[in-house]
């Protein structure tokens, strides 16, 4: 058993456990939540690529889910300027434009039904301006889909300094990313938990923190 696999088996033995199933029920049941919510949620991941996670959950927090939507293009932008996000021009257009996908909520539920959650990733990529398969993964987890993996540097750092990739991917193309899932799914299934949950508390070891 190497270090990483060593430390997730104490960290689920230790309080860290009780927060993280906590976020991992809330993730379950974001489900339930209504189809403005889960722009918002789409919205939030079109701000987290290239930027700390942080940052964007401080600019949700800020335009509220009504104001993903509702607010112009300027006063998107305002906000993630503020909120001292880099790339506030392209977010600000990519989250204006993703309001064509406002029924995501039926669009996501449809798709997961007829094509699985991969098969609700591979549209997302496609279809939404922004969103690449570790955002795409990152809005699926995070509205209750627990089966896929969340390839950020934290994971990957952990993943390659514990040898279960060879080198850090200097990019992830569609076949380096899926090549690393499934490492990554492997190493969740030995651990007899899911990849949210892996995800989270890697996310931990890396950060201290259990955000979203």
């Amino acid at each position: 058993m190497n270090n990483l696999s060593k430390s997730v088996v104490k960290l689920r033995k230790s309080k860290i456990k009780k927060i993280i199933d906590k976020k991992l029920k809330i993730f379950k049941d974001f489900k339930k939540k209504n189809k403005e919510e889960w722009f918002s949620e789409l919205c939030f991941c079109i701000l987290t690529a290239n930027s700390k996670a942080k940052t964007a959950i401080s600019v949700q927090k800020e335009l509220t889910a009504s104001g993903f939507y509702r607010y112009c293009l300027s006063d998107i932008r305002g906000v993630i300027k503020n909120n001292k996000h880099r790339f506030y021009n392209n977010k600000a257009r990519y989250i204006v434009e993703a309001r064509k996908h406002l029924d995501i909520k039926d669009k996501i539920r449809k798709l997961v039904r007829e094509k699985g959650v991969l098969g609700a990733r591979e549209w997302l990529v496609k279809n939404v301006k922004g969103i690449g398969y570790k955002e795409a993964s990152h809005f699926l987890r995070n509205t209750g889909y627990s089966n896929v993996a969340i390839l950020d540097r934290h994971i990957l750092d952990l993943m390659y300094e514990n040898r279960i990739i060879r080198e850090m991917p200097k990019s992830l193309s569609r076949k380096k990313y899926l090549e690393i899932e499934n490492n990554f799914l492997q190493l969740a299934s030995k651990l007899g938990v899911s990849p949210a949950e892996l995800d989270l508390y890697m996310w931990y070891m890396r950060t201290g923190l259990v955000l979203k």
